[in-house]
């Protein structure tokens, strides 16, 4: 995820007493909560006890005097890095006392109290499921509520999960981010006060061989169903006027498994669709129309004369991928920190293995970048389950006594060192984590500055699976 503290407050106490410094943390740009310094040293304090002085990355020192404008924004980039940094580690970003800590901060931020709500949450096809929920409700119980309603079994409610998007005239929807245990579902689509948001229900992995799973099961089968229907007529899926001809025959005689039989078979099945946006592949400024799905991102372009072209990028050919933000500043002068700034430009890039000798960048422009990231990352991670013998069963969080734990096969994934680069003289590239991350980047000057400037700082993630065919 993207966490960032863009900027700072100074706020009065509570009152009336001497004034504060607070610390706004926003997740993929969007604000999740407000702390003080006091706050996220307590948290520093006790994930130190619990895993000990030599796991955690280094905290801001305290301050004998009041601090200088300068020292303010000074901690608040520390501050930041640190955040990055603990969500990025495996251990303390999955950590209860990581979550529960930002779960509680976005519940007083947004001051919503504690009471029991009705959560409205869609299927894929734009049915509506009611469940009653408390608004400290984390993810997963929301998850589990919905399941519940739905009559989904316990054992296949890790094959789905809720997703934040924000819903177009048309009715498609636009996907914002996976919603995560350091989240109030209630709290975080009321928070942005806006009816265009909404919480899905999707199926949550890549690989059609798990539908067999769900397939079993009546309710898992209809979901799938409604899931893939929508899909189609969305035209996320691509199909011909045969194609089409027979599912609508299938569809006729209520064979939904033979329905999803044959669209297991089309391309495009069980893809994720963004919005469209540019990439600089084939050639700059391109208009594309991403995809993820079954391990790869297709990139489709309409050529002139209305031919439309598709490029597909696999991801165990990504030695690395970055997002990187940047906030130009106003034209025609500076800025204070966090303040005044344009509109934050996204971008994902990724260098390719295009063949066994010549690896390139290839950049997307997207405000959906960082879902385009976490898509990558959640394909491989997969795919090391896969190959390491695991169960995507097993992916799913689980509770132990009243905590939240990752299970022992995943944990036990390990990513392979990253791939040799084929040119010597290029510049070695250093894993920060086996975690996918963003880092917030501060005024790079004027509108317009290229996001490839040396002072763009990206945090890379690459799970290295090896291509046999090279």
């Amino acid at each position: 995820m993207h966490f960032s503290i863009p900027e700072t407050e100074s706020r009065s106490g509570d009152s009336g007493g001497s004034a504060y410094v607070a610390y706004n943390i926003h997740v993929n740009g969007v604000l999740h909560c407000r702390v003080r310094y006091s706050q996220l040293l307590g948290l520093h304090e006790q994930l130190r006890k619990e895993y000990g002085a030599n796991v955690l990355p280094a905290f801001p020192p305290k301050k004998l005097f009041s601090l200088t404008p300068a020292e303010v924004e000074q901690r608040r980039e520390q501050l930041e890095k640190y955040m990055q940094a603990v969500r990025q580690d495996p251990l303390l970003g999955s950590s209860e006392t990581f979550n529960s800590f930002l779960r509680r901060a976005q519940q007083e931020t947004q001051q919503v109290p504690t009471e029991e709500v009705s959560l409205e949450v869609l299927l894929s096809n734009g049915q509506k499921v009611l469940v009653n929920v408390l608004t400290s409700d984390q993810t997963e119980d929301v998850l589990e509520a919905v399941a519940a309603k739905l009559d989904l079994p316990d054992d296949l409610i890790g094959y789905f999960s809720l997703f934040l998007v924000r819903e177009k005239e048309d009715g498609a929807f636009s996907f914002v981010r996976k919603l995560q245990e350091f989240e109030l579902p209630y709290v975080s689509v009321t928070s942005l006060r806006s009816q265009e948001y909404k919480i899905v229900l999707r199926k949550s992995y890549w690989d059609s061989a798990y539908d067999d799973d769900v397939m079993e099961n009546r309710v898992g089968l209809n979901l799938l169903y409604a899931q893939t229907v929508a899909d189609i007529e969305r035209g996320w899926i691509l199909v011909t006027k045969e194609q089409h001809r027979q599912l609508k025959s299938l569809q006729e005689k209520v064979s939904k498994k033979e329905f999803l039989r044959l669209a297991q078979t089309l391309r495009h099945y069980g893809y994720l669709r963004f919005d469209a946006c540019v990439a600089d592949f084939p050639e700059k400024d391109c208009p594309v129309v991403v995809s993820a799905g079954n391990s790869e991102l297709s990139l489709q372009l309409r050529l002139p004369g209305q031919q439309l072209r598709e490029g597909s990028f696999r991801v165990t050919r990504m030695r690395c991928w970055r997002v990187t933000s940047s906030v130009p500043l106003p034209s025609g002068g500076t800025s204070s920190p966090g303040r005044g700034r344009g509109e934050v430009r996204l971008e994902l890039a990724f260098e390719y293995l295009m063949s066994k000798d010549r690896l390139q960048w290839v950049t997307i422009t997207s405000p959906q970048a960082i879902m385009m990231s976490i898509c990558l990352q959640s394909m491989v991670d997969e795919l090391m389950v896969k190959k390491s013998g695991g169960s995507i069963r097993k992916m799913l969080r689980r509770r132990v006594g009243g905590t939240l734990r990752r299970s022992d096969s995943q944990q036990a994934v390990k990513s392979p060192p990253l791939l040799e680069s084929p040119d010597a003289s290029r510049e070695s590239m250093v894993k920060l984590s086996s975690k996918l991350s963003a880092v917030s980047l501060r005024g790079i000057g004027t509108p317009g500055t290229d996001a490839s400037a040396s002072d763009v700082h990206g945090n890379f993630a690459f799970e290295g699976i090896g291509d046999e065919d090279l």
